[in-house]
């Protein structure tokens, strides 16, 4: 069975430090599987393949609406993340499970498809585009991890109930001809958060 950690609303700093110190201990013991549930104050990410660039807005404007820019270690471009998405940091030990960054990425991506589907929602990878997208055009969860000595961390962040008009402030993903969108906004109801959070773990703890 895996561990589950709900961190509740945690500063994305503060998640990003914690992390890290869970990826030690794996990485010393090798003896768990955790996986962190959480949600952040909004804040923009930039992954190694990442760039300035994707962020549309002025560092000031940033800068006074509290919003905070982190060069990190995952992979992939430019994301944000707000209160009402779900962010899921699964902090792995793949030697328990396969030693490929890639199965993992596919299987977290079966698991959303499958949690997005008990409300009603078709969902699908995309051929070279990490994470899952609606109808081909409209991303629902952003993906990105980074492994070290085959423990991994970071991983997805799935729109439930948040403010996707903060999208605005960047290119997400660095891909400028596709759209995000949410859950409440595909089904057209105010979903409750925390079930949402509880069929995450029910699906995880099914696959892993």
């Amino acid at each position: 069975m895996i561990e589950i950690q709900n961190w509740g609303i945690i500063d994305f700093k503060d998640a990003w430090k914690r992390q890290k110190e869970l990826v030690k201990e794996i990485q010393e013991k090798r003896n768990r599987n955790v996986l962190v549930l959480c949600q952040h104050p909004t804040v923009i990410t930039i992954g190694r393949n990442g760039s300035n660039e994707n962020i549309t807005v002025n560092r000031d404007f940033l800068e006074y609406s509290g919003i905070a820019v982190y060069e990190i270690d995952r992979g992939g471009d430019v994301t944000l993340h707000n209160p009402g998405q779900l962010v899921g940091y699964p902090i792995f030990n793949l030697s328990s499970y396969h030693e490929d960054l890639h199965w993992f990425l596919r299987e977290i991506e079966g698991a959303i498809i499958e949690l997005v589907e008990e409300y009603g929602i078709k969902a699908k990878r995309i051929k070279d585009l990490t994470g899952v997208w609606v109808d081909g055009q409209r991303k629902i969860c952003a993906m990105g991890l980074h492994s070290s000595r085959w423990v991994t961390y970071h991983g997805f962040a799935l729109n439930v109930s948040n403010d996707l008009s903060e999208f605005g402030y960047i290119v997400p993903c660095g891909i400028r001809n596709k759209d995000v969108t949410s859950i409440n906004s595909e089904t057209g109801k105010e979903v409750v958060f925390e079930n949402v959070l509880k069929e995450c773990i029910n699906v995880f703890e099914k696959r892993f």
